[in-house]
């Protein structure tokens, strides 16, 4: 699924495009940046992680529900997750933080197990991104909640924003996505380029596949570019980690260009030595 803003820069996958309680988060909002982060990581961590089965990971993920559900009517004495719902109940009283993001955020993380169970992907780009919708832009609308940013056209731009991010994490993973059976290519993208759209293992090889992972990083760069004034919107030094996430994931696409579109079979990820180039990229914006 996603990692923090910090570890999808570094190119490290976990709970990507997610702006963690870095040195940029003002001290007073480091709690519910934290207490936010550690709802989505765990419940990755659920979907994810380990060697349960897909229906013990949906039987997890129900529980979940559950105790987030306790977590908004205001109740107390978690029994599996305190640790978690603690902390996100205060922030959600603090806060006024919307319940419906989270159960988007869950739903999410309960169709990618049965995606991955059923080795299905997805038949379109509206598909595609109803799923984005769900899984990375509830994250951008709770940020600009916590900032006191409210207005649609700013809510827009943050949807841009993190579904490009999600787009450009499935089009950097494609050569870890694909055998572990998770196909994030949208099938209606693969006629066109002369793929069979019902046959993705087939893709890495076939010689337009270049031209295939061509459009959709075009794709999530008109998204991103879409997105990007948003960093004139967010106050302080937010708008300028939102910078730094935008050039981030602008970077990420331009080495998978670099590559030759051949991330079927190369990841690429960012190295210490384009950091650099990413604050004065920043700086400009």
């Amino acid at each position: 699924m996603n990692a923090t803003a910090p570890e999808a820069l570094s190119g490290v996958g976990h709970y990507e495009n997610f702006p963690v309680a870095s040195w940029l988060c003002p001290a007073r909002l480091r709690p519910a940046v934290v207490a936010i982060y550690a709802f989505a990581r765990t419940a990755d961590d659920i979907a994810d992680e380990g060697s349960a089965s897909p229906a013990e990971r949906l039987a997890d993920l129900a529980a979940y529900r559950d105790e987030l559900a306790a977590c908004v009517r205001g109740g107390a004495g978690f029994a599996r997750w305190p640790g978690v719902f603690v902390p996100l109940a205060a922030a959600m009283r603090a806060y006024a933080l919307p319940p419906a993001l989270f159960e988007d955020l869950l739903s999410a993380f309960e169709q990618d197990v049965a995606k991955t169970r059923d080795a299905a992907g997805y038949a379109s780009r509206d598909e595609l991104l109803d799923y984005c919708r769900r899984s990375a832009n509830p994250v951008g609308r709770l940020m600009l909640h916590l900032y006191g940013v409210h207005d649609a056209a700013a809510l827009h731009q943050s949807d841009c924003v993190c579904t490009a991010l999600q787009l450009i994490n499935f089009w950097q993973d494609l050569s870890v996505d694909l055998p572990r059976g998770r196909y994030y290519v949208p099938r209606e993208d693969c006629p066109p380029h002369g793929l069979d759209s019902l046959g993705p293992k087939s893709w890495p090889a076939h010689p337009n596949a270049a031209r295939l992972v061509a459009a959709e990083v075009d794709w999530a760069r008109e998204l991103m570019y879409e997105g990007a004034p948003l960093v004139h919107r967010v106050p302080g030094r937010a708008g300028w980690e939102l910078r730094l996430v935008v050039q981030g994931g602008l970077r990420i696409l331009d080495q998978i260009a670099a590559a030759g579109f051949n991330s079927f079979r190369v990841r690429p990820q960012l190295r210490p030595w384009d950091w650099p180039g990413l604050f004065w990229r920043a700086l400009w914006m």
